[in-house]
């Protein structure tokens, strides 16, 4: 797609309010709600276990240009394809390191959800496997140094490589390196958004403990039950983290704007090019003196990719993306929207959610955050550990999803999709436990066995 006819067709913006509005636009009735899952999954060579080069007989590029001819349309960036979209509103892109990420359509049951994510994971397998190429669900990746990874040719990248380093020493680890599964969910008016919000950031640590599935780096134990959690907190704290101001009074879209104009930006793009502006300020270029492009006016699609570089554990786009997931074993991806859906989609669930959270403090929020990627389940919380916690929410979100009764062929309701999530809560153990013992068991100290015991 070529990005200057989407910058040209795009109308110039220079208020806050209209930058509000576009974020307010998003709401819509409770019969218009949607679900929209993305996974991403590291893909690798089954013979050496290593990454793919983006060119070459076995790459990235011949993965995208192999579903060219089964329905998909390329998008180009300097004539190569990285990125291609479907007629069923769904699309694949292309993570920093050669991640493979399928940002699935806007659905209305997590049936079929459930029903995308199965069918996308069969084609890919069948397109691979005679490749001898495999793709795996992790949420760091457990073998090779970050100098191993290549580095996919989109100019965004090439200018986040540059600039995360002089903000947090693990921002290349995070573009390269990790993967995660994320739900996007809608929401009524600001009210609501800002309910949903609170709450979904608030929780967000209990999906990473229930998620919790990288517990290795470069081959050894990392000390983290979700190494991808920890990386997030030092990448960059202009643009990361559980964001206070949410909680705080006077919270709505124009507040969340304000945050936004204050997280310093990457690039602009124009006539098919990335513009290197890292560290300048929207507010600057809303009044047209930009450093990097003076007397250049924003655009609503500049705002639009602006919002994208912003990486809390809650987004806020014209929809709210949960985001503290790790990349997943293939049984348990439907599980991440199943648990948001049942949590924020029912009134009477979204209450008894608040109603949990309402009264942490900030430094409550901070400590769930904190415990949640180094001992996942195991961490201690007010008096409890968060296993403890993980329990009440799942209840909470099974209630959410009874009174949604929505019924597949078989007339199960859509609780059918926490039941791995069940299981560990009763069991207490994560993926990233499981893969431990492997390690200091069957598998004699090598994380090797991982990529044909749990590839997909």
């Amino acid at each position: 797609m070529s990005s200057s006819r989407f910058v040209a067709d795009s109308p110039v913006v220079t208020t806050r309010a209209e930058l509000a509005a576009h974020l307010a636009a998003g709401g819509k009735p409770a019969s218009d709600w949607r679900i929209g899952t993305e996974h991403e999954k590291f893909v690798f060579c089954r013979t050496s276990l290593r990454p793919l080069p983006y060119e070459g007989e076995k790459s990235i590029r011949s993965i995208l240009e192999a579903l060219i001819p089964l329905g998909w349309t390329p998008m180009e960036e300097n004539g190569l394809p990285i990125a291609l979209e479907h007629p069923d509103g769904s699309s694949i892109t292309l993570e920093p390191g050669g991640q493979l990420e399928l940002s699935g359509a806007q659905l209305p049951t997590l049936h079929d959800t459930c029903t995308e994510t199965s069918a996308h994971l069969r084609l890919m397998k069948s397109i691979l496997e005679p490749l001898g190429i495999g793709i795996i669900g992790l949420g760091f990746h457990p073998k090779w140094r970050r100098d191993e990874f290549p580095w996919m040719p989109k100019g965004r990248y090439a200018i986040m490589r540059r600039y995360m380093p002089t903000r947090g020493s693990l921002g290349l680890d995070m573009m390269v390196r990790t993967c995660t599964v994320q739900a996007n969910l809608d929401f009524r008016d600001e009210a609501d958004m800002v309910k949903k919000f609170r709450v979904a950031l608030a929780l967000q640590p209990v999906a990473t403990a229930l998620f919790a599935n990288s517990p290795f780096v470069e081959g050894k134990p990392s000390g983290f039950l979700s190494t991808r959690a920890h990386v997030w907190t030092d990448t960059d704290p202009d643009r990361t983290g559980i964001l206070p101001f949410v909680f705080e009074s006077g919270m709505g879209f124009e507040r969340y704007v304000d945050y936004l104009l204050d997280v310093p930006m990457y690039f602009v793009r124009r006539n098919d090019r990335y513009i290197d502006v890292a560290g300048q300020s929207f507010r600057d270029f809303l009044q047209g003196r930009l450093p990097g492009l003076p007397e250049e006016q924003a655009t609503l699609a500049d705002w639009n990719d602006h919002i994208t570089t912003a990486f809390p554990e809650v987004r806020l786009k014209r929809y709210l993306e949960m985001r503290g997931a790790d990349g997943s074993r293939w049984c348990q991806i439907c599980a991440l929207p199943a648990l948001w859906t049942g949590l924020l989609y029912d009134a009477t669930a979204l209450d008894a959610a608040w109603d949990l959270v309402k009264d942490w403090t900030p430094g409550d929020r901070l400590a769930l955050h904190r415990v949640a990627a180094r001992e996942a389940l195991h961490g201690r919380f007010k008096g409890g550990t968060v296993r403890d916690l993980a329990a009440r929410v799942l209840a909470i979100a099974g209630t959410g999803l009874a009174n949604r009764h929505r019924l597949n062929d078989a007339g199960e309701d859509e609780r059918r999709f926490l039941g791995s999530l069940a299981a560990i809560v009763e069991t207490g153990r994560t993926h990233a436990e499981e893969l431990l013992d492997l390690y200091r068991g069957p598998w004699g100290e090598s994380v090797d066995p991982l990529f044909g015991a749990f590839s997909y």
